[in-house]
């Protein structure tokens, strides 16, 4: 099992900066692939940026530039520095972390991101 913990959310007027953190626990040796994802009220969860164990990044068409996913192997946590921010990318952020063991991978609680036009 692998527990994530987000943290970082909160409300933000345009144009400003948040940092999310996932702190992962549990059997972390297992964990491959990271990312993170977001869900609008009313649409469907999306994805928003990845991150490998080797470290190569792909981020949706939306947030590029704007967004960085980084990763520190060492303390299991996984970053998303969000700059720019839009009211457009207002959400719920979730972190997910892909496992050996598990192929459902799995997913964090969610932290909630407001952005204010």
């Amino acid at each position: 099992q692998v527990q994530l913990v987000e943290s970082g959310g909160g409300l933000v007027q345009a144009g400003g900066s948040l940092r999310l953190s996932c702190a992962a626990s549990g059997s972390t040796f297992s964990i491959k692939a990271m990312g993170w994802y977001r869900q609008a009220p009313g649409k469907q969860r999306e994805s928003v940026a990845l991150i490998t164990s080797g470290g190569s990044t792909n981020y949706a068409d939306s947030v590029k530039g704007r967004f960085t996913i980084s990763r520190d192997n060492a303390k299991n946590t996984m970053y998303l520095q969000m700059n720019s921010l839009k009211p457009e990318d207002t959400a719920v952020y979730y972190c997910k972390v892909d496992s050996y063991v598990r192929p459902s991978g799995y997913w964090g609680q969610g932290t909630q991101v407001t952005v204010s036009s």
